[in-house]
Formats: structure tokens, sequence, C-alpha cells
């Protein structure tokens, strides 16, 4: 058995010997950039030093998660993750699904095509651009500004007070990946046998009840899939656009665990430090889309694994 499992083998490699050296690159360097920084992890419950390296750096153990859990600011941070992971995951996860609905269902193709187009443009803006425009538009001379004027609202500061960074944070982000997102939803779409729409346009169902026992069920194993992977989010959310978002007075909602790890641990120079709390995030992601997963295969059987 081991002596045909082999030879299966190296035949599959002979056949097709020029696909697997074009892919060689690629391993490589998914090897090297995303498996050997593994080891760095190492840190995390050492003393790093420089000078020493990695190797022989003094061990501390679990000091630096101690230090963490004790810091004053663990809660709010831990707080703020969770609250805008939560809001964002809420908020943001149906918009994709609902436009790809929406343009599944148009019938004129080329403002169907012109709509899609639209829709992808924000995604290839970037970040910094993003919220330099927020900025512009929630300035007291900016578009928002002057239009809540109309209604008596004046001199709002939008990017001085705690209570809007939240909303400001997940609307810009709705807006910039909608249309990007709805792509895989629509490509599920495409896959739908076209004479289950007939057949239950003969039988006289309506457009919604269509949309519901056929369309719907269509993407429920995409959505599922999608959201398993999307738990992670909740602790794991993006640095870069919270980080041009914030300032001190803001921190009350703005700082969450990505940016305070950046001021302690990679501004103060305590790679150990950042190394820790990362692992830590990177722990809590894992249990939350294995939890994620484990329910979804209680409920539906559509889990990942």
């Amino acid at each position: 058995m081991g002596i045909r499992r082999r030879n299966g083998f190296v035949d599959e490699l002979s056949r097709n010997f020029n696909l697997y050296l074009m892919l060689l690159p690629a391993l490589a360097g998914f090897f090297i950039f995303c498996y050997l920084p593994i080891y760095g992890l190492v840190i995390a419950f050492k003393r790093f030093d420089i000078i020493l390296g990695f190797a022989d750096s003094p061990w501390v153990g679990f000091k630096h998660f101690r230090s963490f859990f004790q810091d004053p600011l663990f809660f709010r941070t831990l707080r703020n993750t969770l609250l805008l992971g939560i809001f964002n995951l809420l908020w943001g996860f149906s918009p994709p699904i609902l436009f790809a609905l929406f343009l599944n269902e148009m019938r004129w193709f080329k403002l169907k095509k012109l709509y899609q187009t639209i829709s992808y443009l924000p995604h290839f803006i970037s970040t910094v651009v993003v919220v330099g425009m927020l900025m512009e538009l929630t300035a007291p001379a900016g578009a928002i500004s002057q239009i809540l004027g109309l209604f008596g609202l004046h001199d709002i500061a939008f990017f001085n007070d705690p209570k809007y960074f939240r909303s400001l944070y997940i609307s810009s982000g709705i807006w910039q990946g909608m249309g990007f997102a709805s792509i895989i939803y629509l490509s599920t779409l495409s896959g739908v046998d076209v004479e289950q729409y007939e057949s239950a346009y003969i039988d006289g169902a309506s457009r919604l009840q269509r949309m519901r026992f056929i369309t719907l069920p269509a993407l429920m194993p995409t959505i599922t899939v999608l959201l398993i992977l999307n738990t992670a989010s909740i602790i794991n959310v993006g640095f870069e656009k919270v980080f041009l978002m914030q300032n001190p007075a803001i921190y009350e909602t703005a700082d969450v665990i990505q940016t305070y790890v950046y001021r302690r641990g990679i501004s103060g120079y305590d790679f150990s430090y950042a190394t820790a709390v990362g692992l830590f995030n990177s722990v809590v992601s894992f249990i939350l889309v294995a939890g994620a997963n484990k329910l979804s295969n209680l409920l539906n059987q559509n889990g990942i694994w």
C-alpha cells in the first residue's frame, strides 16, 4: 500500500511538474513570511534583548500577560475592542448580502453593471484617503456639517467627541466594503439553476417568495462560512483605520487593543509585551472562530470543518 501511494505521488509529480514548479515560489514565500515568524512568539515569554536575540534573552514566563491583565487600561481597551467588533459585525455583515440580492433581482443589465462598478470603487480607496474624506466631510465647513446646520445642529466636533467614533468607523466601513464584499454572494447566485426560478414563477410564486425559498437557501452555506470567518474580527479590529481616526480626546471609545499595543509595545520598545498581547489576541480569535464553527455544525451542519 505504501509503495503504491509513493508511486502515485511520483507519477502525479512527473505529470504536472511544471505546475508544481510554478507553485513553488508562492509556497516558499508563504513559508518564509507566515510560518517562520511564528518562532518570534517565544519573546512573549522572555525579557527580549535585541543584543542577546531570541534564543539568549532571559525567560520571564507569563510576566507580560499578567502585566497586561493587571493594567488599569486593560478593561477599557478590551471593552472598546469587543464593542467595536460586535457592532461592526452586526451592522456591517448584512449590507453586502442585501446589496447582492438587490443586484440579483435587477433585470436591466446595463444599470446593474453600472451599480456594481460604482459600488466596487470605494474598496480601492486607501484607508488614509477614506479617513481624510471623513475629516473633510465632518469639518465645520464640510458637507455633512452644512446639511446638519440646516436642521439647527451646529458645531458638532465629530472627531473630538467619543460618542461619534463608532458610528463614523462602522458607517465608513460599510460604504467602503459593501460593494466588493457582495462579489462572493453574486458569484454564488450565478450558480443557481435558472429553471428553479422559472418553475416557481409558473407555480405563481411572487418575487419575494422566490427570493425567500430559492435565493436565500442558496446563499446560506456561503453566509455561514463568511460569518464564521468574520467572528475573528470581533477581537481583531483593524489597526490602521482606528489609529488614523483616534486622538487622545476620544480614547474613551477609540482606544482598542491594537492601538494600545502600538503605544505601549512598539513606540515604547517593549517588544515582549507587544508580542504577549498579540498572542492573547490571536488565541481569543481562534477560540471565537472555533466556537462559531462548532455552533454552526450543531445548528445546520454548515461548518468550515
